[in-house]
């Protein structure tokens, strides 16, 4: 456990990419089997213990500390595995420290009775850290700022094999991947892919910039709407349905619905939108309402219809069509869609290709329900990861609200001592009564000394506490403004202001601006018109 405590160590204190990176591939060399696949699997969130949750934790520091001291502890520390881990009182005689291992074949096979005395046991013989690390991998919430994407590009950049073989490979291994750490070693052959309906690693575009527009001719591009739903990658192979996301998770069991229209043989990309009363598309606002459900009802299902609007093409049947140009693949997609006759499964319209300032105009247009334009070299071929120079995203410009900070609340892991989650709303009222209602959250957008300044405001200006909450004084006179960016706005039965936010992050922090001139309902109100 003592180097997996220190590589989770690392991940938290390292806020590079690189740094995270370089973190990885060193455990992968240096660990042996079955350790390193099984702190593998945990990156990559594929590891769940049914018998070991946060109230198991807490019955355990329970038995041991002080009630109140553990409260008291828990409301500093803001984060429960680590305040377990900091005031667990280790008992003498403890049996010798588990390896990884030895934790996660554990208690696959303990029971619901075997678990507490199992923790119990290799909490004594842990030090703070590794203690740390143990509750953190029984309770899956790492919160390290990698996850399965990062951990197969430290697979890939350790072993010099390509990140598009390991992506289509991964559906078909299984912890702690000891095939797949020998052919990653040179020491056996490539694992064959033992799953039908792989995942297969998605194309992704770069954002548009002004320098391009300058570079590149317009007719050279198929233009489309990029559409504001989640991207997805359905797959019919010889009877087996998926549905993957951009980054390869599997959320099929969220949308069966859309599982039983898969009936076909190949691999279609697309965005997974809900159908609107009205025929169009609902805002993004009404797919969340699906994603993240083990099981939907028929209610839920019956509510907010998904369906998926396809924009490419890459296996038709047995055909593999990724090393077609765009065009080719377009025209075999047109024939595709229409031949499967599914109203779960659309086209994505194509916008002739214009000048750039018609393009403009169109991207900027509030008539459409998407978040901008894409825009695909016709003669592209279908590449994993981010080719240079083949597809672009032109997004909208954000929305920019100025709001007053409410309430803040801990972060997790190295932000776990730091006010770093904001909630912030916006005036609501009659003049001279006046009341702010939250319309947000936000936990990113500034710099580590903005994260500092903010954190020392909400500490010398608490107004009440909730335990790792804290209210702040907002009113008329006394408030601190936040610029809020975001990407959209939608009616929400489920927030008290009756608005929710797409992708809010704060902008720009606005100390010289007086809380009584924050904006009000009324103006978000109209970003719905």
């Amino acid at each position: 456990m003592h180097a997996f405590a220190e590589l989770l160590d690392r991940l938290i204190l390292t806020s590079s990419r690189n740094g995270k990176l370089d973190a990885l591939k060193t455990y992968f060399a240096e660990t042996p089997d079955p350790d390193r696949g099984y702190a593998l699997a945990a990156v990559a969130g594929e590891l769940s213990f049914p018998f070991a949750k946060p109230a198991l934790l807490r019955n355990l520091a329970a038995a041991r500390v002080d009630g109140q001291l553990l409260a008291l502890s828990y409301d500093y520390v803001g984060d429960l595995a680590e305040t377990v881990a900091l005031v667990w009182p280790t008992r003498h005689g403890a049996n010798r420290a588990p390896t990884l291992g030895e934790v996660v074949e554990g208690l696959k096979l303990a029971g619901k009775l075997d678990a507490p005395r199992l923790l119990e046991n290799w909490l004594d013989a842990l030090a703070a850290t590794e203690r740390w690390a143990l509750l953190k991998l029984v309770t899956g919430g790492l919160r390290i700022g990698a996850g399965a994407r990062l951990a197969k590009q430290a697979l890939a950049d350790w072993s010099h094999k390509p990140v598009a073989d390991i992506e289509e490979l991964w559906h078909g291994l299984s912890p702690p991947y000891l095939d797949l750490f020998a052919w990653l070693e040179n020491k056996a052959p490539k694992p064959e892919n033992r799953s039908l309906a792989p995942f297969r690693p998605v194309m992704l575009a770069h954002a548009l910039e002004e320098a391009d527009r300058a570079k590149l001719d317009p007719a050279d591009f198929a233009v489309e709407w990029k559409w504001d739903g989640v991207r997805v990658q359905a797959v019919s192979d010889r009877g087996r349905c998926r549905l993957y996301t951009r980054t390869g998770e599997d959320v099929g069991h969220a949308f069966p619905d859309l599982l039983e229209a898969l009936r076909f043989e190949g691999v279609l990309d697309g965005e997974m939108l809900v159908r609107g009363a009205d025929g169009g598309v609902a805002p993004f606002n009404d797919l969340q309402q699906r994603l993240n459900r083990k099981k939907p009802d028929p209610k839920l299902i019956a509510r907010f219809p998904a369906f998926i609007r396809a924009y490419d093409l890459l296996i038709d049947g047995a055909e593999d069509l990724r090393t077609q140009t765009y065009r080719q693949r377009r025209e075999r997609l047109e024939a595709f869609v229409s031949r499967i006759a599914t109203a779960r499964i659309d086209l994505s319209p194509q916008i002739e290709s214009a000048d750039w300032p018609l393009l403009d105009d169109l991207r900027k247009s509030p008539s459409v329900a998407a978040e901008g334009l894409m825009l695909k070299r016709w003669d592209s071929p279908y590449l994993a990861g981010r080719p240079h120079g083949l597809w672009f995203k032109w997004k909208r410009d954000p929305h920019l609200v100025d709001c007053v900070l409410m309430y803040a609340q801990r972060g997790h892991g190295r932000r776990s001592s730091l006010y770093s989650d904001f909630t912030f709303g916006v005036w609501r009222g009659p003049e001279g009564e006046e009341e702010l209602t939250p319309v947000g959250k936000a936990y990113f957008g500034f710099t580590d000394e903005e994260l500092r300044l903010l954190d020392q405001y909400v500490r010398e200006h608490t107004a009440d506490r909730f335990g790792p909450v804290r209210a702040v004084k907002a009113d008329q006179d006394e408030g601190l403004v936040l610029e809020i960016a975001f990407e959209n706005l939608a009616r929400s039965a489920r927030h008290k202001s009756g608005l929710a936010m797409r992708f809010p992050r704060i902008s720009r922090i606005r100390w010289d601006k007086a809380a009584r001139e924050a904006d009000t309902v009324e103006t978000l109100e109209k970003l719905l018109t």
